[in-house]
């Protein structure tokens, strides 16, 4: 009778690759004072569905080539929430200790494009900052990285498995 293989183990490789290359991804576009390009949201996206599709192929492969719906979507989870958690600590400590000034730059960048917008009082544009300011304290930023993360691979993951899926002929063997 063969093992069946673990989910978690799959998940925590591929979930440690994922995460570090989100933190290489976050890295470079810090480096590069590229926050708010979104490219770097797509390149991310692109990483994760990647890392998403080899994780799936890996768990089905060694499951004898079958991977139900919920295997993959239990894989991709763990996958995202692993991921998550390496990425948002990486981020949390950057935006603590290597450069504390990254986050007033963001504000100060989002204060010039709803000026330029133009169609937003300075009551309102005030009021807008002190929220976003309220929201970058480091636990709140651990916290929503971590969630981020592990919603958007969630719902990846609902797709993703889909298509990887490969269901027995016969679900009694």
């Amino acid at each position: 009778m063969n093992e069946q293989p673990s989910t978690a183990r799959v998940a925590l490789k591929w979930g440690a690759i994922l995460g570090l290359v989100l933190i290489v991804i976050t890295l470079v576009m810090y480096l590069a004072n590229q926050t708010s390009n979104p490219w770097f949201n797509v390149l991310t996206l692109g990483a994760m569905v990647a890392v998403l599709i080899l994780a799936m192929q890996e768990y089905r492969s060694l499951n004898g080539g079958y991977m139900a719906y919920g295997e993959g979507l239990g894989v991709g989870s763990l996958l995202s929430a692993i991921a998550g958690l390496l990425s948002a600590a990486f981020t949390t400590f950057y935006n603590v200790v290597i450069d504390p000034t990254i986050q007033q730059r963001a504000l100060d960048q989002a204060r010039e494009k709803m000026e330029d917008m133009g169609n937003m009082s300075e009551e309102s544009i005030d009021q807008a900052m002190e929220w976003s300011q309220k929201l970058q304290n480091p636990g709140f930023t651990f916290i929503a990285g971590v969630f981020g993360a592990l919603i958007i691979g969630f719902l990846l993951s609902l797709i993703v498995a889909a298509f990887i899926r490969r269901n027995k002929a016969n679900p009694f063997e």
